[in-house]
């Protein structure tokens, strides 16, 4: 059977798989290494349901929040259990459907996985193992289309990290009242890691390229539209950065838990700059 793609008979008959001399490996095997350590951290974080709330500092880790089940350690249900009693596995197995879905169907982290771990390609002219090519016409790959349905719940996440960012800049109850009573003005860096990581997953879902689509796709004549016209003008600055944005978004997420998790387990105390 004739072979297709790079190998089909239209193709040079060169026996190697490529006659580059650089390390063309290197960056897939980068992308390799950090993607599978942040799915072993992340999966020992989901599984693990401890040490997620500082209660005191107003900490909640992004991997558990929103807490939605009343299984949910003290200070973590700001938003209600909804889920109940029923539910007796870890409730970030429930929130990280979202983050997970967002990032598996993004465009950008398509590239990087299909080139480093199934090689499809794995690099710029190097010829890659598999014989067919079907892109994502068939199971399983054409459940990518849903990248815009995690978008969107993408986007209420996001809303809620950003109240969980802020309500961390709030004093306990026993100090309010000797600061007046307002009950606000407290900043740690715990507040810091929160509110950063807020923000870059802001960015990295407006710099989506579904966002970009939102805005200004469709759209035959941008002079009769100059609102949505400036929008996309904005989200295709981000949209440039997307790449970047998203590995060190997925970083402040790791980050992000990492610390609440020391703060809350007693490993390490939060800072207080007033």
């Amino acid at each position: 059977m004739a072979g297709t793609g790079v190998f089909s008979p239209g193709r040079a008959a060169i026996a190697e798989r490529t006659l580059r001399r650089d390390r063309w490996w290197l960056q897939p095997a980068i992308t390799v290494t950090v993607l599978v350590s942040f799915i072993v951290y992340s999966t020992i974080r989901a599984f693990w349901n401890g040490a997620y709330v500082q209660e005191k500092s107003h900490l909640l880790s992004p991997f558990y929040s929103p807490c939605v089940v009343e299984r949910c350690e003290s200070g973590a249900d700001d938003f209600g259990t909804p889920i109940g009693h029923w539910w007796a596995l870890s409730p970030a197995l429930i929130i990280l459907v979202v983050p997970l879905g967002f990032r598996l169907t993004c465009y950008y982290y398509r590239k990087a996985y299909y080139r480093s771990f199934w090689m499809s390609p794995p690099a710029c002219a190097v010829a890659e193992p598999h014989a067919r090519y079907t892109g994502e016409t068939r199971l399983p790959l054409i459940g990518q289309n849903i990248h815009r349905y995690f978008f969107y719940l993408g986007l209420i996440l996001n809303t809620i990290l950003s109240w969980d960012a802020i309500h961390s800049f709030k004093q306990e109850s026993g100090l309010s009242h000797a600061h007046g009573g307002a009950g606000w003005g407290h900043m740690g860096l715990g507040s810091l890691m929160l509110t950063v990581n807020a923000l870059l997953l802001w960015a990295y879902s407006l710099s989506c390229h579904s966002c970009r689509h939102i805005t200004g796709g469709r759209l035959n004549h941008f002079s009769r539209h100059p609102i949505r016209y400036w929008l996309w003008t904005q989200v295709s600055k981000l949209n440039a950065r997307h790449m970047q944005i998203a590995w060190v978004s997925l970083f402040g997420v790791a980050l992000a838990d990492l610390y609440v998790s020391l703060v809350a387990s007693g490993q390490f105390h939060d800072p207080r700059f007033f």
